[in-house]
């Protein structure tokens, strides 16, 4: 295999602009052939984020709200890779998440959910990738939610994670599931990835190694940004 054919993007494994099971993308999927914009020089210059950047605590989501307590729900632990098509290390690269409390309740006004939303958590946080490539976050497992797709439609467990690389044209975002879910079989979202296989890349591996006796369980959760292993990203 040449380094062209390894590289090359497999759009099989992405999900399409509009998935009819997934209600919306009907509306807000486009209907015509999509039409090239040229970057600017600020679209491939920046922006560019240091360590400076951000704070330690950006990265616990347990406790970076600011009325000072401590989240409620299942502690997790989360880390893994960001990887090139060759299974590189992608070093300084800014991740933001977002993600419902173990309720399955947003911070948003949009989200009338009747679950208790909880003061001490505000489902969102950042972080740079190390020299390895690897990055680490503290939460809580989010809880699943109604949204109204179908009837009784349930949103499993997920986290958001948008990956911004060295500018913003070069952002892509996806969603990390739990393993053994039993509303992965009925979601549209994750199924809409058409690739069987890409689409347990989406999920993530428990790792009793990651874990924290008396603590917090762990997760791993590599994201590959091409080649033949690459992460499937909403489009």
């Amino acid at each position: 295999m040449t380094d062209s054919e390894y590289s090359k993007r497999d759009w099989q494994c992405h999900p399409p602009y509009r998935h009819d099971p997934y209600k919306s993308t009907s509306l807000r999927g486009p209907r015509q052939p999509l039409v090239p914009i040229k970057h600017t020089l600020s679209e491939i210059t920046g922006p560019i984020y240091g360590h400076g950047d951000i704070d330690p605590v950006d990265s616990d989501l347990t406790r970076n709200a600011t009325r000072g307590g401590e989240a409620l729900g299942e502690r997790i632990i989360v880390t893994g890779r960001v990887l090139d098509d060759r299974g590189r290390p992608v070093s300084g690269t800014l991740i933001e998440v977002w993600q419902a409390n173990a309720a399955g309740r947003y911070i948003h006004k949009v989200d009338q959910h009747d679950a208790p939303i909880d003061p001490n958590f505000f489902g969102a946080g950042r972080f740079l990738t190390d020299d390895d490539g690897r990055y680490r976050m503290i939460t809580v497992k989010p809880g699943a939610y109604p949204w109204g797709n179908h009837p009784n439609a349930w949103r499993p467990s997920h986290i958001h994670f948008s990956i911004l690389g060295p500018c913003i044209a070069t952002r892509l975002v996806t969603q990390m599931y739990f393993p053994g879910d039993p509303l992965l079989p009925y979601d549209p979202i994750f199924n809409s990835t058409p690739d069987v296989k890409a689409r347990q890349r989406l999920v993530a591996n428990f790792s009793l190694d990651i874990t924290e006796p008396g603590r917090a369980l762990g997760y791993e959760f590599d994201i590959v940004l091409r080649g033949r292993d690459e992460t499937p990203t909403e489009q």
